[in-house]
């Protein structure tokens, strides 16, 4: 701890979750995510942890699940069709309040796509993906760093709302290398076993847990519903994360929202447009849900464009209208599919089209 190491992306979210106190890692290799189980493979053995490549994703979520259910921090990593696959657990876990963590290296789609950096699953990760009615913590850091920092509040926050945590970063993120500083080594002996796991009759009084996301009494059912929405509340009202960049005049000419790599590129344009007499500010949600929308708001009311640069067709600027909800203001989206990433240079060209009037 405290010495800076350069690292690949996909070995640093490794070396994060280890250091967070995660002993059993389950997946499936899929570019761009490979490598994030390759290291856990050589990682996990050398701190007594367990590493099983499952057979598919399917298997690989499953597996997940049964180690939530035994109060155990447990993970995968996948990339967007991987990712798919498992909607299935996902949303059986949220059912039944397993917590375990998810990292989705989010590449082109839809279909199989190619390996480039995409946000395009942003609305499986924010709205669901699975069937029924749920929610998933999402973080979304814009820098290998931040990433590193967040993951032990992954873990932490799974156990304590007992749900799924997701980190989504695109697939640039896992392939690049960066210096990073680990500033936690959580020892899994200090965390404590839940009350809720699955651990036998000695850990309980000599009564069993039992956990389910089967009920057939559709009056329980609603009722079961209903509290895990009231636990979604109290996420939404503690946990919404977010970054205000040159935000601080009372009138801002252009907003500019964007998250994960997208944002971090967008901050050089911003530096620029500043440096050329531009008052031009970026929001950036680093928790996509719960979605910081009444921070938004409150930001949205001292400009009168708000562009949304995202990696996919428009995704991020549903939500970003949602939560602004003002039929007086000018909405611009610069969209990137397919794995294209934006330029600094597009994005400045982008803002003085908007000043000059001539962007729809």
């Amino acid at each position: 701890m405290g010495e800076k190491v350069f690292m690949k992306g996909n070995e640093a979210l490794g070396e994060a979750a280890v250091r967070s106190g995660c002993r059993l890692f389950f997946g499936y290799p899929i570019t761009p995510a490979s490598e994030l189980a390759e290291y856990m493979a050589y990682r996990l053995p050398q701190v007594g942890g367990v590493f099983i490549q499952a057979e598919s994703e399917v298997a690989a979520s499953n597996m997940i699940y049964g180690a939530g259910a035994a109060g155990k921090y447990a993970m995968t990593a996948s990339s967007s069709p991987g990712i798919s696959l498992m909607q299935e657990a996902i949303s059986y876990m949220a059912g039944a309040e397993v917590p375990a963590v998810i990292i989705n290296l989010i590449r082109g789609g839809p279909g199989l796509g190619d390996i480039q950096p995409a946000q395009s699953d942003y609305f499986q990760a924010v709205k669901g993906g699975g069937h029924g009615d749920y929610r998933n913590l999402v973080y979304a850091p814009s820098t290998l760093q931040e990433a590193v920092d967040i993951m032990p509040l992954l873990f932490q926050n799974a156990f304590k709302y007992r749900m799924l945590a997701m980190m989504v970063v695109d697939g640039l993120v896992g392939q690049m290398m960066e210096a990073v500083e680990f500033k936690y080594d959580i020892d899994p002996d200090s965390i404590p076993v839940p009350d809720w796991a699955l651990s036998g009759k000695k850990m309980h009084g000599g009564t069993k847990n039992v956990n389910t996301s089967l009920e057939l009494d559709p009056n329980k059912l609603a009722a079961h519903n209903f509290k895990l929405f009231e636990k979604y509340q109290k996420v939404y009202e503690n946990e919404r994360m977010f970054e205000a960049f040159e935000l601080e005049e009372s009138d801002i000419d252009v907003m500019i929202v964007a998250y994960g790599t997208a944002a971090r590129i967008i901050k050089t344009a911003v530096k620029n447009l500043r440096a050329k007499g531009y008052k031009v500010g970026l929001f950036r949600p680093i928790t996509l849900w719960p979605f910081p929308d009444k921070e938004l708001k409150e930001y949205a009311q001292k400009t009168e464009h708000v562009l949304t640069v995202e990696m996919s067709m428009g995704q991020l600027i549903e939500d970003v209208k949602l939560s602004i909800f003002d039929p007086n203001k000018k909405y611009h989206l610069m969209p990137y599919p397919g794995g294209i990433v934006p330029t600094p240079k597009e994005v400045e060209d982008k803002v003085i089209e908007i000043l000059k009037g001539g962007a729809k």
